[in-house]
């Protein structure tokens, strides 16, 4: 049985912390260590992590370097095969590791695995609506425009990818191999997938279930929305250094699918001029926008729309109506790519 890095970045998380690690140490698949990286916390949360006496657990600290460097980190003592990460804030079901075990056992061509996932709130408690997106045959214009792996906690490595995309980085005087661009602390996972797709042969590929639960949580988001934005243009810049003809391609589309999921945030934040705002700029870089994805950007623009001119109290009667009909919606597309992708699994394995 092939081990499973699960690393676990740790910063001012104290409240969810041993959740995480609960539903980590909870998993059907039990070859696995947990590394914990305390990227410089100033809360208790590292000392919930110690309370835990599992010994598949280790815990790394560190003086702050952000997300990507407590990936790093965990990355290069990882011991495992495959290695997934989890944010502390987020929670896994008990079977996410066991089934991208599988996939990848199915798929020898598959460097990064990625699943569905639930939205649950602050408390945990699930909002009724999913992260769904394309599964396969995805391209670096679909990262671009779509992110279909969605949030970092979705996605399981093959160790080996790394081995492709590090690049050294001198450090205090110390040349480390780097995975994760630590110059990002905003749109780091797009980087990263960005490279994985260009750089290397590997193929990505998703499983039609919600394996992951992801925690939305509005604090700070509407200060974010700037840097989200500025973090993004900073992505675009480094995505046309080594792939400049593409980008001559993609760049108005990656431009406009961003400003319309920033117009979602803005609405999830009920700042309705904001959103008009976004979604408007999201048309003008690309109008073909209406046309591919015709039914999401409709969504987009009514709720900015609504929002910007409804009392919001009708506004969030509406919006509960729109959500309860969404995720039905979803719960049924979920049930019916499951129940395909079974069947060609069965084939596969056959």
């Amino acid at each position: 049985m092939k081990k499973v890095s699960i690393v676990i970045p740790l910063y001012n998380t104290e409240e969810y912390v041993q959740l995480a690690l609960e539903s980590a140490l909870a998993q059907t698949y039990q070859n696995l260590e947990i590394i914990v990286v305390d990227d410089g916390s100033t809360d208790g949360g590292v000392n919930i992590c110690r309370k835990f006496t599992d010994k598949r657990i280790r815990i790394i600290q560190q003086a702050n370097r952000g997300l990507s460097g407590a990936r790093n980190t965990g990355i290069r003592n990882a011991e495992g095969e495959y290695v997934a990460f989890l944010d502390a804030d987020d929670l896994w079901v008990p079977e996410k590791v066991e089934r991208h075990v599988e996939h990848f056992e199915q798929r020898p061509e598959l460097g990064i695995s990625f699943s569905y996932s639930k939205f649950i709130d602050e408390n945990g408690t699930p909002l009724g609506i999913y992260q769904i997106s394309k599964v396969n045959d995805i391209t670096p214009l679909d990262i671009l425009c779509r992110t279909p792996i969605g949030n970092g906690s979705a996605a399981v490595f093959r160790k080996e990818v790394f081995d492709h995309i590090k690049f050294p980085v001198q450090v205090d005087d110390v040349t480390e191999e780097h995975y994760f661009d630590e110059a990002f602390r905003e749109s780091q996972d797009v980087e990263c997938w960005m490279r994985v797709a260009i750089k290397t042969k590997w193929t990505m590929e998703g499983l039609p279930e919600a394996l992951t639960l992801y925690r939305v949580n509005s604090k700070g988001i509407s200060a974010n929305l700037g840097k989200k934005m500025n973090a993004w243009e900073r992505l675009l810049d480094r995505v046309r250094s080594y792939a400049p003809q593409e980008m001559e391609k993609w760049e108005r589309p990656a431009m406009a699918y961003h400003c319309r999921h920033l117009a979602r945030r803005a609405v999830t934040l009920k700042d309705g001029g904001q959103a008009m705002k976004l979604f408007s700029r999201s048309v003008a870089t690309y109008a073909p926008i209406l046309i591919e994805e015709p039914f999401r950007t409709f969504l987009t623009g009514a709720a900015a729309s609504a929002l910007w001119v409804l009392p919001m109290s009708v506004y969030q009667k509406l919006f509960e109506v729109t959500a309860n009909l969404t995720g039905s919606s979803q719960r049924r597309r979920m049930t019916r790519y499951s129940t395909v992708y079974r069947s060609s699994s069965q084939k596969v394995v056959s």
